[in-house]
């Protein structure tokens, strides 16, 4: 019996079902709308609230509990010439606690909406979108 059980396993292991989870809330702070399987959208709604949440904090110790949960938001680093992708590495973090987190100032939760899409062509998996209101 799954009493008391949160969260879908998502047919992960734990470490991978993190990575996932950290690789999906960056890219969705990056991009503010990303396209996946409506149960993957339904936990990563959790993740990416509760870091919103913590970013309204604004203060070293939330940026640094924020910096563990996404990927490529080492503080201390410093880009390197040539270093590429969409976004610095640290740029992701100071997004959310610079852009993101002060629009969200006077609300009390539901940072995120989801929306269903079509059904995946391959395997008929119910696809959906999610995006920070």
């Amino acid at each position: 019996m799954r009493h008391r059980k949160r969260g879908r396993k998502l047919g992960r292991t734990t470490s991978h079902r993190n990575a996932l989870f950290r690789n999906q809330a960056t890219a969705l702070f990056e991009h503010e709308q990303i396209r996946t399987t409506l149960p993957k959208c339904k936990e990563l709604r959790r993740v990416a609230e509760k870091l919103i949440t913590l970013a309204k904090q604004d203060n070293m110790h939330a940026r640094r509990r924020a910096a563990r949960l996404l990927y490529g938001t080492n503080l201390h680093h410093t880009p390197r010439r040539g270093e590429s992708g969409a976004m610095q590495k640290h740029a992701i973090l100071q997004k959310l606690f610079d852009d993101i987190a002060p629009r969200y100032q006077d609300r009390n939760g539901g940072y995120t909406r989801i929306i269903r899409g079509e059904l995946r062509r391959g395997d008929g998996a119910q696809m959906a979108y999610i995006q920070l209101v």
